[in-house]
């Protein structure tokens, strides 16, 4: 079974197909000839998912999948949310988001977060969601040089390190994408 990843993320590919068994391929945004931004409008992480599953069956007709993740910070009532990637800027630069987290939370106690995916399958003119959750809290200092995004502030409850810290099997054992993946994998499996 060949599936179109619908993401220009080569992070969250890597991360995806260490969960993809060797019977599923992945197809790149690149591969199909995709080289435009594909639209992430929507004001929810499931929203955006369904969005840019939709964009792509409905511009190049092909099933495929695709996710959204937001880190969700409880003192800062939920945000960055859906703004995640963009928190400190249209620019889109993950120092600079994780250094205004940082900052917003200089004095804040309540450092609790969860990080949330959802990934939006459009296959055989359906659109079916998976929702992966990963319970943990936002660090005082950047550690750890793995992983991308908010990864070197994020510690999973499940564990005493970052994201960052922690190699891509372990991350993918506990954490939000692999926990979807897995739930889009199961469900790829019986069709």
């Amino acid at each position: 079974m060949k599936i179109v990843f619908a993401t220009n993320n080569p992070n969250k590919i890597k991360e995806v197909q260490s969960l993809i068994p060797s019977h599923i391929t992945l197809v790149s945004l690149e591969a199909i000839g995709c080289t435009e931004e594909v639209p992430e409008t929507q004001d929810s992480i499931k929203g955006n998912a369904i969005q840019k599953a939709a964009y792509i069956k409905e511009n190049y007709g092909l099933d495929c999948f695709a996710d959204d993740t937001g880190l969700e910070v409880i003192a800062l009532n939920g945000a960055p949310g859906v703004y995640s990637a963009r928190y400190a800027g249209p620019e889109r630069i993950s120092e600079a988001n994780m250094d205004l987290l940082l900052s917003e939370l200089k004095y804040k106690t309540n450092r609790s977060a969860q990080f949330k995916t959802i990934i939006a399958l459009h296959y055989n003119g359906e659109i079916i969601t998976f929702e992966g959750l990963c319970d943990g809290e936002i660090t005082k200092e950047k550690k750890g040089a793995g992983g991308f995004g908010y990864d070197p502030i994020f510690k999973p409850l499940e564990d005493k390190l970052t994201f960052a810290e922690l190699s891509i099997e372990r991350k993918n054992q506990i954490g939000h994408r692999g926990k979807a993946v897995r739930k889009l994998v199961d469900y790829l499996n019986f069709i």
